[in-house]
């Protein structure tokens, strides 16, 4: 990430962090925004911002939607901060209330109607075979939550990348932001070299040794889970390929573990063809993966719109940050929650395909849940 530059006010209102292991950004401010579009225009338009004469850091950050149809929100920042020494998580407030969105019992009969689309589908290349879908749950404190202190809470996971990133909202409303720790990296571009390390196939950690074992062992010989996994990875080599001279992958995908979840991980590399290829571009390319979607793309975006009762908005996304010469890193902004006063809507996601069964997508929602319950003091019994 670029370094940071100049000291500033870890709590302001338009601050956005990112913080990777060994790597962190921090800015302050808003300096111009970059006209809001498409995901699948975002190259075109970082390049048009970065070739006006600008003052200001060389630099854009912010997320990008779920649905790449609709808008993003990224901005060139008044300047670079320096991470602060020694932050210590503030009070967020007491939790009053928690409501599911949906309830797990309305989760698991969507569900249930999405296995039905599945093996309803008809053969051939367009034919639906995996859609992810999530599930929500508010919750309202007594006091309004700090979102960074929320960041330095996840941020006790030293697997994860948290962020905080701020959002959009109407004119009188109070400032919003998304807030989580990723484990999933959509794609990272260093001059030539891109890097993605795409996740599929999760459980949950147990805290035992020998029932992690199990459950690793289980999770890596699951034909349901591999095959999960094998969409999102071949849908991004699939993308990279047309741009790279070079690109590499395992066979077999390996175990990636946060504090709370077991996840099947590949890191796939490459090397451009084309230097002008910028991280923006990847990103629109790749986004959204058949990990926070499904495939193929479309059929799968039109059944997440007619089976979910909310729109995602920037949950399911991608958060970072690229430069003028076309450097960036891209997370996919899972494991996040919409911070907005005293209240803030957490989002998990499951990956459906049809030998799927619906009690077991409610316990993986649930589990994804956790790393946020716990920064909140959200117990089990509460959720």
């Amino acid at each position: 990430m670029p370094p940071a530059q100049a000291a500033g006010d870890d709590h302001g209102t338009d601050g956005f962090r990112l913080s990777a292991p060994g790597r962190h950004l921090a800015t302050e401010g808003v300096q111009a925004r970059l006209p809001a579009g498409a995901t699948s225009t975002l190259g075109a338009r970082v390049g048009a911002f970065f070739s006006a004469t600008r003052s200001g850091p060389d630099l854009l950050v912010g997320a990008l939607p779920f649905d790449p149809h609709h808008d993003d929100a990224l901005y060139q920042p008044l300047q670079r901060s320096a991470r602060p020494a020694g932050t210590q998580p503030a009070p967020a407030g007491r939790v009053i209330a928690t409501a599911e969105q949906p309830s797990a019992d309305d989760y698991a009969s969507a569900v249930g109607r999405c296995i039905e689309r599945l093996r309803a589908a008809p053969d051939g290349a367009e034919a639906l075979r995996k859609v992810v879908l999530a599930r929500g749950l508010r919750v309202e404190a007594d006091a309004a939550i700090d979102p960074h202190a929320l960041a330095v809470r996840l941020g006790r996971d030293a697997s994860v990348t948290t962020y905080v990133v701020p959002l959009p909202v109407a004119p009188g409303e109070a400032p919003a932001w998304l807030v989580g720790a990723t484990p999933e990296l959509l794609v990272s571009r260093r001059g030539r070299e891109v890097v993605s390390h795409p996740l599929a196939g999760s459980a949950r950690r147990l805290g035992d040794g020998a029932a992690d074992r199990a459950c690793t062992d289980a999770l890596l010989a699951s034909a349901k889970d591999l095959g999960e996994h094998r969409f999102v990875v071949e849908a991004i080599l699939d993308g990279l390929a047309p741009l790279c001279s070079q690109l590499r992958a395992p066979p077999r995908p390996s175990l990636l573990a946060t504090e709370t979840m077991w996840h099947l991980a590949t890191r796939i590399t490459g090397t451009l063809k084309n230097a002008e290829t910028s991280s923006a571009t990847l990103a629109g390319l790749l986004h959204p993966t058949p990990a926070v979607c499904g495939t193929p793309r479309l059929p799968a975006l039109q059944a997440i719109r007619a089976l979910e009762p909310f729109d995602r908005g920037f949950y399911a996304g991608a958060v970072g940050w690229t430069d003028s010469s076309g450097d960036g890193d891209w997370y996919v902004s899972i494991r996040c929650a919409r911070v907005q006063g005293n209240a803030m809507h957490l989002f998990a996601g499951a990956g459906i395909v049809a030998d799927s069964v619906p009690a077991l997508e409610v316990e993986e929602t649930a589990a994804k849940f956790m790393a946020l319950r716990n920064a909140l003091g959200i117990d089990d019994a509460r959720a």
